[in-house]
């Protein structure tokens, strides 16, 4: 049987994280200050690598990004997705968006992904959110 879907239930240290294998969307929000990132993140990547290995070619994949914090080893876990997606995007995998979401006033977060777009070749989006 196919993985059609998997998440993560976040906690005040991990985020929430929702991919839909069939949709080819994933998306990872909230707080990402695991103890342990690289433990955290390895489950993700085993399921992006299935997700990349046979996507559905009706869609193009969405990486939805909205975190109000991370860690640097969390970033270096972001980056890994990236370079993944960057990988797959140049070859004869369908388009790649990543959707960088952050509330209209934090500054940092904004330069982040910014950040973070200047080191992989994939389109981003900058989407700014009214804080709640």
């Amino acid at each position: 049987m196919v993985m059609e879907k998997y998440s993560i239930n976040g906690t005040s240290n991990t985020p929430d994280i929702n991919f839909d294998l069939v949709k080819g969307e994933l998306t990872i929000s909230g707080r990402s200050i695991p103890e342990n990132s690289i433990e955290f993140y390895n489950p993700l990547f085993a399921a992006l690598d299935k997700y990349l290995a046979d996507p559905n070619p009706k869609n193009a994949t969405i990486l939805n990004i909205q975190l109000e914090y991370y860690n640097s080893s969390s970033s270096a876990c972001l980056l890994s997705v990236f370079k993944k997606l960057e990988k797959f995007n140049k070859g004869v995998g369908s388009p790649v968006t990543i959707n960088w979401i952050y509330e209209e006033n934090d500054e940092d977060i904004l330069a982040a992904g910014k950040n973070f777009e200047g080191m992989v070749d994939l389109p981003f989006k900058m989407i700014s959110i009214s804080e709640n």
